[in-house]
């Protein structure tokens, strides 16, 4: 069963516009949920763009709801989000000049950095994913980490789709990453960029589990409402 994961960063974003406590990304998250959302996801980010430490403090808190913290591996965060604890954490990369998550991690870089981020996790049974680029190399670095999961970056594929350009090459990285992922043992998660066209395409590929959609979603309900834009990519990830 394919999983909606509805990222709400940008409600907090419309929220901090005003700098007062209207929309509240709280009540966001409940929302989300009752209509039909499978998790939330939240990017506690280090200059706290969006969401705030007692945004993450509160939808953690939320009783049986399903929360994805993303964070950076820097160590100040990596120790809010402990005790924070999450469901699940999905480490990501992170630029503070970037206005969105660019691409995956550089995982040879950060190797043993990333490694002890993911024990620290482990050890609290938080389930961790890694944020990575459609690489099969990036694949079998992951499963050398321990990650539980790894969310394939979907930028690159949406554009193309939105573009409306060639994507077999693109399409069949990605199909390549999540079969090599699934057969090794790691659960397949996607993101970054995605609309109902992307989604409905990449939904083709049996190994992805979840799909992790927020800037598309939180747009698309100015127009046509939270519920309706939910249940639109609820029936297109069960097609």
């Amino acid at each position: 069963m394919k999983r909606l994961g509805v990222n709400i960063d940008h409600v907090a974003t419309l929220r901090n516009a005003r700098g007062e406590f209207h929309p509240d990304p709280v009540q966001a998250a409940k929302f989300a949920q009752k209509k039909g959302a499978d998790s939330i996801t939240i990017h506690l980010r280090e200059d706290r763009r969006h969401i705030k430490d007692f945004d993450a403090k509160k939808i953690c808190s939320i009783k049986n709801l399903f929360v994805n913290l993303e964070i950076s591996i820097k160590n100040e965060i990596v120790k809010k989000a402990l005790k924070i604890k999450p469901n699940y954490i999905c480490i990501v990369p992170e630029n503070r000049k970037e206005i969105t998550t660019e691409g995956g991690l550089n995982l040879k870089k950060n190797n043993n950095n990333i490694k002890s981020i993911i024990k620290l996790f482990k050890e609290k049974k938080i389930r961790t994913s890694l944020f990575i680029n459609p690489s099969i190399q990036d694949i079998l670095i992951s499963k050398k980490l321990g990650t539980d999961c790894v969310e394939i970056h979907t930028g690159r594929f949406a554009n193309l789709v939105k573009s409306k350009k060639s994507i077999k090459k693109e399409f069949l990285r990605i199909k390549k990453c999540a079969k090599l992922a699934d057969n090794i043992g790691l659960k397949v998660h996607a993101g970054h960029g995605l609309d109902y066209k992307s989604t409905q395409l990449l939904s083709k590929i049996k190994e992805i589990e979840e799909f992790n959609i927020g800037h598309f979603i939180i747009g698309e309900s100015i127009f046509f409402g939270f519920r309706n834009v939910i249940n639109k990519f609820k029936k297109i990830i069960k097609s």
